[in-house]
């Protein structure tokens, strides 16, 4: 009985892997490039705003503010830093980087009920923008960008007739805990949201937030910023609230790169733990499914491949094998070596221990905790 259960198991485990390869758009290739397939660029460059949050950045406000500023864009472009209570002088590093001219500072107001940090500071930062610019550049103060990043992503707008082109910045993957557990953390995100689905037009709404271009007008018909208030995954409901007015694009980039480090693995359990939960929306039976898909889909090919025999081990071994195969085009992008890809069952524990432990700060009143605010909302 319990050789048979194992054969299930593995029989089971190996039979979602070739689907997940197969059927799920992609999502493991990497396919879709900000310098792929990029259309002529247009006749008249229309006005972009970018709007920026920050709280308590000044380790990084200068480089990222920077680039931005030092954006080589033909049309009329100014940047919003929205200074969100920072108490460690963000403001005033970002006041004197170069170009400041074409920089605004906006002091928040305090934190209104219902509303996340991040996303009342942007609602403050796009209300500050007005009604002349077509475009808004919707972008985080730990995101450094190349002076073509804003170029090119009104060129696949305007072009396109998008009403949201998102790159999926490229993550710091320096320290030890960064090569381990980065690449698995995009390699997640396009299983959850394959951008090839993404991008079509009938597909599903998600984004990337380090770098959101966004049509103002299709913002507005969506409900605003006000409409994703309480949204701890923020990018994604932005993504899908705009999916509902137009097309949507989102790709992976080298223009835009993530410049906040993680040197343990301790700051890359807070990172998951900050959401993980929300993404399951707060629900005890989708988090105990979730538990077990990954022992099913992760744990068990590794477990049956070492220690089972005859027809199960090979099972194992091939469901580990499609998996560690799946995940090469992502270690290529980070350019780390392929045998982490034997490692992912090992990287999927992880991220499971991570996810049981936003459950817990949920229950204990300290979910979606980002900088001395607990963030998520109570059940």
């Amino acid at each position: 009985m319990a050789g048979q259960l194992a054969m299930a198991i593995g029989g089971l485990s190996l039979l979602i892997w070739i689907g997940l390869i197969v059927g799920r758009d992609g999502f493991w290739l990497t396919r879709e490039r900000d310098a792929r397939d990029m259309p002529p660029e247009p006749v008249q460059w229309p006005e972009v705003i970018a709007v920026v949050p920050a709280r308590d950045e000044a380790e990084v406000i200068a480089r990222s503010i920077g680039s931005l500023l030092a954006q080589v864009y033909p049309g009329p472009f100014r940047v919003i830093l929205v200074d969100d209570s920072s108490s460690d002088g963000t403001a005033g590093i970002a006041r004197r980087a170069t170009g400041a001219e074409r920089l605004e500072i906006l002091t928040g107001t305090p934190l209104a009920p219902g509303w996340t940090g991040k996303l009342w500071a942007v609602s403050q930062g796009v209300a500050q923008a007005g009604q002349t610019s077509r475009y808004l550049w919707l972008t985080d103060a730990d995101i450094a960008h190349a002076p073509d990043t804003l170029r090119t992503l009104v060129t696949r707008a305007e072009a396109r007739g998008l009403v949201l082109v998102s790159l999926m910045a490229k993550l710091r993957c320096e320290s030890l805990a960064e090569r381990a557990l980065v690449p698995a953390f995009v390699f997640f995100f396009q299983l959850l949201y394959p951008f090839g689905r993404v991008n079509r037009p009938s597909g599903i709404g998600a984004a990337a937030g380090g770098c959101m271009l966004v049509r103002r007008d299709a913002l507005e018909r969506a409900g605003g910023i006000a409409a994703i208030r309480n949204a701890l995954i923020d990018d994604c409901a932005l993504g899908a609230a705009l999916k509902r007015q137009g097309r949507v694009w989102l790709g992976l980039t080298d223009r835009s790169q993530s410049i906040r480090g993680y040197e343990t693995a301790g700051t890359i359990v807070a990172m998951i733990a900050r959401s993980a939960y929300a993404q399951l929306r707060y629900n005890p039976l989708a988090l105990i499914g979730t538990v077990l898909g990954l022992g099913l889909v992760y744990m068990a090919p590794p477990l049956l491949a070492l220690f089972a025999n005859g027809i199960t081990q090979l099972v194992g071994a091939g469901a580990w094998a499609l998996m560690a195969v799946s995940f090469q085009p992502m270690l290529r992008f980070y350019q780390r070596s392929p045998l982490w890809g034997v490692a992912l069952p090992a990287i999927a524990a992880f991220y499971a221990g991570c996810t049981l432990l936003s459950a817990w700060q949920q229950y204990r009143g300290r979910g979606g905790m980002w900088k001395g605010r607990a963030q998520a909302v109570t059940r």
